[in-house]
């Protein structure tokens, strides 16, 4: 066969062999549409999620009330004054004078409207030694965070003529605030330290600047050329910061993943002996393959995210399926014209204390050879004694409790404001986070509605889910009125959640309900974070089956072997509840939690099962896809099963492990963050995605692959009508020395 001559079919040898042909062709329209991309993107504006599409149910409704009404609900700010001890109460003159002082000190800013004296509103503690001066910023409230700072610098000047007292604002603007002034700045150096991590992980790996610097570049424009389509597409589907952040960490990883895939695979077979054309094909025709197969898997775990009917997840889903489907495609186009065009310069810019790692025959790794060894010699103990271990890594998921965390669950001392939030709850319980009744009525002066109105604010209190003080505030014009329930249990969520409970099942129905078209929705912090843990819940289902249902389809029709789609679903879902496992054991039973500074939080972020699911799930499927390609290419070309897995798992070894440790040092960068949501999801993807390359594909797989034997390739008879999804895969790499130099690979 010379050196190498082949018939392969398939998509991505087709392209691979025409941007090999095209190259300056291929790179140009690359270019282009990179650039046409974020042009577009950048002129169309970005459409971001609004807060009335975020949720269904009642939090929706209220949402929805108050946009048709065309009120701006402005930012309220609440000011604590508290007796450090118990020798001052609210009767003394000294406590008198500081409120008074407070009130005159916002007023003079120039930024508030509606200040109102606790004297007035009753909003002074059982014990006397706590009251609250509430007031609105003026104009809107989403960016009351940025003139805020005035009014925060007056309350600091009374505070520092009032010793005895503790004077502390809080509020959505102040908090707001500290959040940017305090998480702004660490998000964007995680984000922005993730790229010189990935290169000089790619620089050891390769050892060459060039070579290092293709699957950044590779990365960075399909993230680039992404960005602009989540702008034209966000005017149908809106999109969101979040979104933003998970489509960069997404795009970051599967882009250098693939593109270290078909380098890899080019370098190995020009080592071989083959030529730089017949090496380039080659990668093409397998490497590219598994690229397309990983990257639809990929999409298509992604794509489950728009089954939640949460705008936040839709979002996160979308652009990731976008950023996934870029990267695939740039992989499988630009990148053999790249090569192409570079040919051995790729190896320019040598770093020389970074040598070529010796070694052994087609680029096997001396270690995993010797792991595969004791593997293969023992498969049934090897399942046994992992699959062991990954289960008991798992078990403590059992147990997992999930809420959307509060502030001071979410930042612990990290934030001055997050004892401020304390001290408030525990002087006014639910006070901080009131629930909010938003009624809508033909009148809502008349008589039966003001009556049902103050029935609702008697009952709330007597029916024990309210201390207190509840009050309302009407928008004649728009025949609205809010109204301000503190919740009994303040930051308890699971005793705030019963109170808010007993509002809408009982409360509301004996009074707002009984007037004929009124409508109360109730929303709030609690509300809302009760209405999405009932939607996730119910997302739930659909999503898991979506994901592996299609999954398994795509396995099956791409390696036609019922065994092997069979066994990736089952080894991918091991790796989750591993994830899951190492997330409750930390964050929920604190077992190690000092060790990423998350002690006390005591829950999982309600979000983040489903999240890491989803994301796991698709990039876990680059890791099996790729190893599980290369074995089954073994297995054609003559070996035996056992010798298809040893060949497939060792060769496959060193880009699994590269790709594995980027993965990794990435997310754990987002696990050093301050915020404990996004410590979880770094932590967990990073455990999860060092499981998965190592104990699942380094160990489980081959183990299981060897007790199976010849029944890994079992497709009954009656699923042959399915479309094969295969290709003709190059033949066993030859020597040079045996190779015609410069013959064609056809492709």
């Amino acid at each position: 066969m010379g050196n190498g001559d082949s018939r392969v079919r398939g998509l991505a040898a087709r392209a691979g062999g025409w941007s090999a042909r095209h190259r300056w062709a291929a790179v140009g329209i690359w270019v282009l549409f990179v650039v046409l991309a974020m042009g577009i993107g950048s002129a169309a504006g970005r459409v971001d999620v609004d807060e009335s599409d975020q949720l269904k149910g009642e939090t929706h409704t209220a949402a929805q009330i108050i946009d048709d009404a065309g009120i701006k609900e402005p930012a309220s700010e609440t000011i604590l004054i508290q007796s450090k001890d118990a020798s001052l109460t609210s009767t003394d003159s000294e406590f008198r004078t500081a409120v008074t002082a407070v009130v005159k000190a916002v007023e003079g800013t120039g930024k508030a409207t509606d200040v109102t004296s606790p004297y007035d509103t009753k909003t002074i503690s059982k014990d006397g030694r706590s009251a609250l001066v509430q007031f609105d910023m003026r104009g809107d409230s989403d960016t009351a965070g940025d003139r805020v700072e005035p009014v925060l610098n007056a309350v600091a000047e009374v505070q520092k003529d009032h010793g005895s007292l503790r004077i502390e604002e809080i509020g959505g603007a102040s908090m707001a605030k500290q959040y940017k002034d305090a998480f702004g700045d660490d998000f964007k150096k995680a984000e922005y330290s993730a790229v010189p991590v990935a290169l000089g992980i790619l620089l050891i790996a390769f050892g060459a600047l060039v070579a290092a610097l293709l699957p950044v570049a590779l990365a960075m424009t399909a993230i680039i050329a992404t960005m602009g389509l989540m702008g034209i597409v966000s005017h149908i589907q809106p999109m969101s910061d979040t979104a933003n952040s998970v489509m960069l960490l997404v795009g970051l990883a599967v882009g250098v993943d693939y593109c270290l895939f078909y380098l890899r695979r080019e370098r190995e077979e020009r080592e071989a002996g083959r030529d730089a054309g017949a090496a380039l094909r080659i990668a093409a025709a397998t490497s590219g393959r598994a690229i397309i197969v990983s990257g639809v898997t990929v999409c298509v775990a992604m794509a489950g995210m728009l089954f939640t009917g949460l705008a936040e997840f839709e979002a996160m889903g979308l652009a990731s399926l976008m950023v996934v489907a870029v990267a695939m495609v740039g992989s499988v186009t630009v990148l053999p014209a790249l090569l192409s065009l570079l040919g051995e310069r790729v190896e320019k810019g040598r770093i020389p204390f970074l040598r070529r790692r010796s070694r052994r025959g087609n680029g096997e790794s001396r270690f995993w050879t010797a792991v595969l060894k004791g593997v293969l010699a023992k498969p049934l103990v090897s399942v046994l004694v992992a699959a062991g271990a990954l289960l008991a890594i798992a078990a403590p998921a059992v147990g997992m409790k999930t809420e959307n965390l509060t502030l001071d669950q979410e930042f612990g001392n990290s934030l001055p404001i997050v004892g401020t939030y304390n001290r408030v709850n525990d002087a006014f319980p639910g006070g901080s986070e009131p629930a909010e009744v938003v009624v809508k009525a033909k009148d809502i002066n008349s008589p039966e509605v003001k009556q049902a109105l103050a029935d609702f604010k008697a009952e709330a209190v007597s029916s024990g889910a309210s201390l207190g003080p509840v009050d309302i505030k009407l928008h004649d014009a728009q025949n609205v009125a809010f109204v301000y329930v503190p919740l009994v249990g303040g930051s308890d969520q699971d005793k705030a959640a019963k109170s808010l409970e007993t509002l809408r099942d009982d409360v509301r129905p004996a009074t707002l309900g009984k007037v004929e078209g009124v409508q109360a929705p109730i929303t709030g912090q609690v509300a809302g974070s009760h209405d999405f843990n009932d939607q996730l819940l119910g997302s739930v289902v659909p999503v898991f089956a979506f994901v592996v249902v299609f999954a398994f389809l795509l396995m099956l029709l791409s390696f036609r072997s019922l065994t092997v789609a069979i066994t990736s679903i089952v080894l991918n879902l091991l790796s989750v509840g591993a994830a899951y496992g190492i997330l409750v054991a930390v964050f929920q039973h604190g077992w190690g939690a000092s060790l990423v500074g998350a002690e006390g939080v005591g829950a999982i972020v309600t979000w983040l099962p489903l999240f890491l699911f989803v994301i796991l799930f698709g990039l876990s499927m680059d890791y099996h896809v790729f190893v599980v390609s290369r074995i089954r290419e073994a297995r054609l070309r003559g070996r035996t099963t056992r010798d298809a897995i040893q060949h497939g798992v060792v060769t496959t070894a060193g880009v699994v492990t590269s790709a594995a440790i980027i993965m990794v040092a990435v997310f754990a960068i987002f696990g050093t963050l301050s915020m404990q949501s996004m410590k979880q999801m770094g932590v967990g993807l990073a455990a999860a995605v060092l499981i998965d390359a190592t104990v699942i594909r380094g160990v489980l797989l081959p183990a299981v692959m060897a007790l199976l034997g010849e029944r890994n390739w079992y497709f009954p008879k009656w699923l042959h009508r399915l479309p094969d999804l295969t290709h003709d895969e190059a033949p066993e790499p030859v020597p040079s020395s045996v190779a015609g130099e410069g013959e064609p690979v056809r492709v």
